[in-house]
């Protein structure tokens, strides 16, 4: 792998591989959205990370929310799998590609970010939570310049320390922030429905407090609640005060299999903007 591109890790397997297919079937997702028109300024999305054939209709209703604006950058800000890459990491390549092209990283900001905390650059990671935001990032912008921070910590604490490192490099720039998570992953579809309700009401509510609360449980397998907390705790630092719940669903719905011991995964798409 290249130092200066890091190239794709799942094209032809979560995603679809080749530029012509996986335009048509992000532009496919887009097309079934119900569009909610926000009264505010967009200035987060929470989106989901599994593969596009599980989570991508529900993606599309966060990248919906971008249609049509413009932003200097995206932050994105994911979970760490499998890599282990300390508290907060970004890639030392200068750039990520999909199928669809390069995404730049916006270095400038990379340094602001590491004068506000520590940054580990690594040259491989692996992770798929990350990348697997830039082709709808790609389809629904096609110009921005990227902010890329994986989380390896499970620190609510961590989680404020990078929100507010994010609020102040990004103040004032017109900066998108996504956070990128799937919701509880159990081997029962109706305790994932009852727990992941629980969490999407707390984030709904943009309740910090509550919210943490939701996320907080030994048991919990939201595997993006630090960075959900780290976009949000970011986002209300910079203005906002509204959580729109754009969609939400499971990959039992998707797949129709709901029988007891069957693993299931939760997916939830949300904007999060400054409101009247």
């Amino acid at each position: 792998m290249s130092q200066q591109v890091r190239e794709s890790i799942i094209a032809g397997s979560w995603y679809p591989g080749s530029a012509r297919q996986l335009t048509r079937t992000i532009d496919g997702y887009m097309g079934n959205v119900e569009h909610a028109e926000l009264e505010g300024e967009l200035v987060g999305l929470i989106s989901p990370h599994a593969g596009y054939a599980y989570s991508g209709q529900t993606a599309a209703y966060a990248y919906d929310q971008v249609l049509g604006k413009s932003f200097d950058v995206v932050a994105i800000v994911s979970p760490v799998h499998r890599v282990q890459v300390g508290r907060f990491a970004v890639t030392s390549a200068r750039a990520y590609e999909t199928p669809l092209g390069q995404v730049g990283l916006d270095e400038e900001l990379v340094a602001a970010l590491g004068d506000q905390i520590s940054l580990n650059r690594v040259g491989y990671d692996g992770e798929h939570s990350l990348e697997i935001q830039l082709p709808f990032l790609q389809v629904a912008l096609a110009d921005f310049t990227l902010l890329p921070i994986m989380v390896g910590v499970s620190s609510f604490e961590a989680a404020k320390e990078l929100g507010a490192a994010l609020a102040q490099v990004l103040r004032g720039k017109k900066a998108l922030i996504v956070a990128s998570s799937d919701l509880h992953h159990i081997e029962n579809y109706d305790q994932v429905v009852r727990r992941d309700q629980v969490v999407v009401d707390a984030i709904a509510s943009l309740d910090m407090d509550r919210i943490r609360d939701a996320l907080s449980p030994w048991d919990c397998s939201v595997c993006g609640r630090i960075p959900i907390y780290a976009m949000l705790t970011a986002a209300r630092q910079i203005g906002a005060n509204r959580v729109h719940v754009l969609h939400q669903t499971n990959s039992g719905d998707v797949t129709g299999i709901r029988t007891p011991g069957n693993y299931t995964v939760g997916y939830m798409a949300a904007a999060v903007y400054k409101g009247p």
